[in-house]
């Protein structure tokens, strides 16, 4: 398997070894930040433009690689259109062998949006806005966030009804700063699906880090209530309910969530945090 299908894959997967995945990390001692909601760059954060990375990822290779990327560059200047879908993956194949995780979405998108297929779009879409969890410049987020809504809008003109596309397409909004029209996005979801999953998660982290936790309590309830074993779920529910001040139902909706995690790192960052408040 490529790495960058498992990168999708592990960003699938619930890992929470420690609290990496909810964004919190407490040094020994110290009383825990308040939870991370979604990732998202500052709507004045000017995006950062391809040619720019791609030279600085260019700039540490042996003249042998450089010499093999400019020959595949070569190929998908030219207009035969199988050809160019090949050297876009063979450029993606080749920067995600080198570790360059969003120079090879940047390839596979071109790629797919020549093919024109749903799944290709979406699935490096995907590829995006995981990534840009784990980058800390604003402008590399900003530019993966356009990447993935430019992929995004693409695969919803196939697929109109679709609304796990629909979801991504918000989640990318708000990772580029445009969080109003995110959340609408969002809540045409959950108007026509109201018990859909992941667009009730995003409003529900998006709530708790605006400080409106009597609304994230109310719609993180109806997502635990539909899913009880999703540890994210009472994880963000738990913040809502520390910042309602309803201290015994936060302690008591960590302690489920510790349950469900089961690991030993975790559970005690849970505990040094309820002993914090």
């Amino acid at each position: 398997m490529r790495k960058y299908q498992l990168l999708l894959v592990g960003a699938a997967v619930l890992l929470l070894a420690g609290l990496y995945a909810f964004g919190r990390r407490v040094p020994e001692g110290k009383a825990a930040a308040p939870a991370a909601g979604p990732m998202m760059a500052a709507d004045n954060t000017p995006a950062a433009d391809f040619p720019t990375l791609l030279a600085a990822a260019k700039k540490p290779l042996s003249p042998e690689m450089q010499l093999n990327l400019s020959r595949l560059e070569t190929v998908i200047r030219g207009d035969v259109k199988n050809q160019q879908i090949n050297a876009y993956r063979a450029l993606a194949q080749t920067w995600d062998s080198l570790n360059q995780a969003p120079i090879a979405a940047h390839y596979l998108g071109e790629a797919a949006k020549l093919e024109n297929s749903g799944k290709s779009l979406t699935f490096a879409a995907n590829l995006f806005l995981t990534h840009l969890q784990h980058t800390e410049d604003p402008s590399v987020q900003k530019w993966e966030a356009g990447e993935a809504g430019t992929l995004l809008k693409q695969a919803l003109e196939l697929d109109p009804s679709n609304d796990s596309i629909k979801t991504a397409l918000g989640k990318s909004y708000i990772a580029g700063g445009q969080v109003m029209q995110g959340v609408q996005q969002l809540l045409a979801v959950t108007d026509k699906d109201p018990d859909n999953l992941e667009a009730n998660l995003i409003l529900g982290k998006l709530a708790i880090t605006s400080g409106q936790y009597d609304k994230a309590v109310k719609r993180l309830e109806g997502v635990v209530a539909l899913h009880p074993d999703n540890a994210e779920a009472l994880y963000f529910l738990a913040e809502g309910y520390k910042g309602q001040g309803n201290k015994a139902q936060a302690v008591a909706t960590f302690e489920r969530c510790k349950k469900l995690v089961n690991n030993p790192d975790f559970s005690k960052e849970i505990d040094d945090y309820i002993k914090s408040f």
